[in-house]
């Protein structure tokens, strides 16, 4: 199993998206996928379908409360994915973490207790929010790898040290194995000089952490959340399915790496 947080400080550079597709992605690849939503907006949680009114147990309860919280199936067919959703409840989360003893713990101890066990999940993905707070340290502190959705802007990397750093932070004090997954660049238009200079800048400042594949910028990915669907059910052979698929091959390839190095192959 392999628990990866998505997150990024600034708003608005798909995190959300690429949680909901990359989970999707991977589950197309007989993996069993939980998604956690941990944004008090909900948008993963909405995007795929999660009325308000059905997320009676939630990542709040996960972190906070006394039930541990049952993930809802969600998706098409017989594919693996499942969800704990969020909630308006997770907003004042942040503030109550501040007064608990295992403030940053928290999470890791939820997931590595009931919620987890008997490996029922290949991979879990978190959804953090768009800022560092406690609820993204938790994330931090819970998983194995960071991945970092990066939009293919002028500002795309202004603030990326400051996430680094706070990385680098929750390894020495908290979690020596976390590691970063990879950086993804997200809302690119490739027929725009910037978008490839930015491109350009990236790879050469973050070399192998930077994945081969790009997310294009691609309207029907804007779409599907509209009709509480993942972009590989909305439009499968869209250039954002392809895009999304071919990112969860390149996590797959890495996992798959990581594993044998670990196992000393």
């Amino acid at each position: 199993m392999r628990i990866i947080a998505i997150a990024n400080q600034k708003g608005g550079v798909g995190k959300t998206t690429t949680t909901i597709n990359l989970g999707a992605a991977l589950a197309e690849h007989d993996k069993k996928v939980l998604l956690i939503d941990l944004d008090p907006q909900g948008n993963t949680s909405t995007g795929l379908g999660i009325s308000p009114s059905s997320r009676s147990a939630t990542s709040y309860d996960l972190l906070l409360g006394d039930v541990v919280p049952e993930p809802q199936k969600v998706g098409v067919g017989d594919r693996g994915l499942w969800i704990i959703p969020a909630n308006t409840d997770l907003a004042s989360a942040d503030i109550e973490l501040h007064a608990h003893e295992k403030r940053s713990f928290l999470l890791h101890d939820a997931l590595r207790g009931q919620m987890l066990q008997d490996d029922r999940f290949d991979y879990v993905l978190i959804d953090c929010p768009p800022s560092l707070n406690l609820l993204t340290v938790n994330a931090m502190v819970a998983a194995h790898a960071v991945l970092v959705p990066l939009q293919a802007e002028f500002f795309a990397l202004e603030g990326l040290s400051q996430l680094m750093m706070t990385i680098r932070e929750v390894r020495m004090k908290a979690n020596p194995g976390l590691r970063i997954e990879g950086i993804v660049l997200t809302m690119a238009d490739m027929r725009n000089r910037l978008s490839q200079q930015v491109e350009a800048d990236v790879r050469e400042t973050l070399g192998d952490l930077v994945f081969q594949n790009v997310i294009p910028r691609n309207v029907r990915i804007s779409e599907a959340p509209s009709f509480a669907r993942t972009i590989l059910d909305y439009d499968p052979s869209s250039k954002g399915s392809q895009a999304y698929r071919a990112l969860a091959v390149e996590v797959l390839e890495r996992h798959y790496n990581a594993g044998r190095k670990g196992a000393g192959a």
